[in-house]
């Protein structure tokens, strides 16, 4: 009969035969042999080595330089993440977590507890047993020796049921930044995309490749962690999208240059900026009515250039923001359009837009997505060419209509709205053409200037001139065209003005006479 031996472990008896225990021992020995052998055949094979992980962003980079860090993913192309990412296995608990603590053949100690707000359990027989900041596999130790003074080999198992709302702090390039307490959603904790969206979204300068996330650990230090966001929008891949933590702090940092197909791609993703909300613009130089606006995606009746934000609304863009100032002018410069944005960092970005290539080529990346606070400036081109101007009144964002008054010597002076661009000649045109007092050699042009002031020019009239600043300009809104009287009216007017009040004299003069004849 083969010999036997019991082994003993606390609470459990196993009964184990010597020859198992001989076979288990020659099994570890060929094992260990085998294990360099392997380990060599690992060495061998090209195995994809990592870049090395991106630079934590200067504004993290002040802080205590013994922080790990870690990467959400390589700043490449790849998709890999780091086998560093957090999970939510390594959830702590805190005050607010509702949990549930089984205690093995005692059902009657067993039941759901909530931790209190100075991170401890209320438990029985043992009463307080301090959680906080404890993984639940280390409050299950933790629980268990606190059993162990009261009870024989206790064996605990602990399950989270319900997780406490999460409070959070985003800093950065966000359309609210500030304190967010964020629920979770069914089973899914909330995730760093979920965090953006509740501070209102991204801006347009942010750096989603350096998203940093800093989260306190249990000895009283934190960790930093580099999530690469762009990946996530780029590949979808969820792996990106950091799972949050109670207390952690996110770092939106500021771009440092401008990428015209990024910020279009930014401006569609579900966690940009919300389209419906309006934004405090200005809008400078040569559009019709200069100054500060408050334009929302939604504000215009030709819905043209705007990019679809965070909640389906669309995000203003450069040429809806000009449109809102009336358009622009005939002298405006399309290739030359800048946007002046202040960072989140205190500094500012400018942003050059040729909104010619929007017209011409229908390149849609050149109407950028705005955000608050931005000043679009139009400048003044410095030569003018027919044929562009003629294109450009055609342009979306190029007033329907401007007004101009023509007074003097027209068929139909006063008010008349004419289409943009429009030469002086076909102004007088609109305004029924000159009537036969005119003087037809010249016409007076009165602009008003931007400063205030006024300028009146004298411009000779030829309706088959074509298209010059000298004889012919185009007109802007509010122009004044005077059609003074040619010479033959001033004489005439001039004598009416003589002849009339003589006439009157002797009217008087012939008013006794008319009484005499009465008695005649």
């Amino acid at each position: 009969m083969t010999s036997q031996k019991v082994f003993t472990r606390p609470g459990i008896l196993f009964r184990k035969d010597y020859h198992l225990a001989l076979a288990c021992t020659l099994s570890s020995v060929v094992f260990a042999v085998q294990l360099p052998i392997r380990a060599a055949e690992y060495e061998t094979q090209n195995l994809p080595v990592l870049e090395a992980p991106p630079e934590v962003p200067a504004a993290v980079n002040s802080l205590d330089a013994a922080t790990p860090v870690t990467t959400a993913a390589p700043p490449n192309d790849g998709i890999i993440p780091s086998s560093g990412f957090p999970t939510v296995e390594s959830y702590t608990l805190g005050a607010g977590d509702q949990v549930r603590v089984d205690i093995f053949q005692l059902p009657e100690y067993s039941s759901e507890y909530e931790v209190l707000i100075d991170g401890t359990l209320s438990l029985p027989i043992v009463g307080q047993v301090a959680v906080a900041g404890l993984t639940l596999e280390q409050a299950e130790r933790t629980i268990s020796q606190a059993y162990a003074q009261r009870l024989r080999r206790p064996i605990i198992e602990i399950f989270l049921v319900t997780p406490r709302p999460l409070r959070v702090g985003i800093a950065g390039e966000v359309a609210r930044p500030g304190e967010y307490i964020l629920e979770r959603e069914g089973t899914q904790f909330p995730s760093l995309v979920n965090a953006l969206e509740t501070a209102g979204g991204i801006t347009q300068s942010a750096d989603l490749r350096q998203v940093v996330v800093q989260r306190p650990d249990s000895s009283g230090g934190v960790q930093t962690f580099v999530a690469n966001l762009w990946q996530f929008l780029n590949t979808g891949d969820l792996q990106y999208n950091l799972a949050l933590q109670d207390g952690d702090t996110i770092y939106i940092p500021t771009r440092s240059d401008f990428d015209y197909a990024e910020s279009l791609q930014l401006s569609a993703a579900s966690f940009a900026a919300e389209g419906s909300q309006a934004l405090n613009v200005a809008v400078v130089g040569e559009v019709l009515r200069p100054g500060p606006y408050a334009v929302s995606g939604s504000s215009s009746s030709r819905d043209n250039g705007t990019s679809a934000g965070s909640n389906g609304a669309r995000q203003p863009t450069v040429s809806q923001a000009i449109q809102t100032a009336g358009g622009i002018q005939p002298e405006a410069d399309l290739r030359e359009v800048k946007i002046y944005r202040r960072t989140r960092n205190g500094t500012q970005l400018v942003i050059d837009v040729n909104l010619w290539a929007l017209l011409t080529d229908g390149d849609i990346t050149k109407d950028v997505a705005l955000q608050e606070g931005d000043t679009v400036f139009v400048p003044e081109a410095e030569t003018l060419i027919a044929s562009e101007i003629t294109e450009a009144a055609s342009a979306s964002f190029s007033p329907e209509t401007i007004r101009i008054n023509v007074v003097g010597e027209v068929e139909d002076p006063g008010a008349v709205e004419i289409p943009p661009n429009t030469p002086l000649s076909q102004g007088l045109l609109a305004a029924g053409g000159f009537n036969n007092r005119a003087r037809q050699e010249n016409v007076e042009l009165i602009r008003l200037n931007p400063n205030g002031t006024a300028t009146r020019t004298s411009i000779d009239v030829d309706f088959a001139a074509g298209l010059d600043e000298a004889e012919n300009p185009l007109l802007r809104n509010n122009d004044v065209i005077v059609v003074g009287r040619s010479g033959i009216a001033s004489f005439s007017d001039t004598l009416g003005s003589v002849v009339t009040p003589l006439g009157r004299a002797f009217s008087l003069f012939s008013i006794p006479l008319s009484i005499l004849n009465l008695f005649d």
